[in-house]
């Protein structure tokens, strides 16, 4: 299968869209469990997909993940979300519903805000080589 192509500011935008929305209140058809950030959004590519779901590898939002932690089950759990270097990890461990999307907010704000002047600047879409580096040292 062809890597996950999608336009990484358009989801995004649209991943903040959902969190703004509520999209990860208490599910109807699991209310027994809490969502997981990015894997119980239309956002992950394997979004309702039970049967031969793709690699993360695929993901898109593995341009986002550090490089020692692309080898984990959960890459987009590995996300630096805050300056310090939290992730999604971190803050399963510890951290309310509230931190969590808070956290998420910020990083996606930040984020787009990034996308957005790198776009302008460029004139194009920024390479993942860019986004990596940016991501390392906006997360120092």
């Amino acid at each position: 299968m062809p890597p996950d192509d999608r336009d990484v500011l358009e989801v995004l935008k649209f991943e903040l869209e959902f969190l703004e929305k509520g999209g990860y209140g208490r599910s109807p058809r699991d209310p027994w469990r809490a969502q997981l950030i990015f894997e119980d959004s239309p956002t992950c590519m394997n979004y309702d997909s039970k049967t031969n779901p793709r690699p993360c590898a695929e993901c898109f939002l593995m341009q986002f993940v550090p490089q020692d932690a692309r080898g984990e089950k959960v890459p987009c759990r590995h996300i630096p979300l805050a300056q310090d270097g939290e992730t999604l990890q971190d803050l399963y461990r510890g951290g309310t519903q509230q931190e969590i999307e808070e956290a998420l907010g910020g990083w996606l704000r930040r984020t787009i805000a990034r996308l957005e002047a790198e776009r302008a600047t460029l004139g194009k879409g920024p390479t993942a080589e860019a986004l990596k580096a940016d991501e390392v040292h906006s997360a120092a």
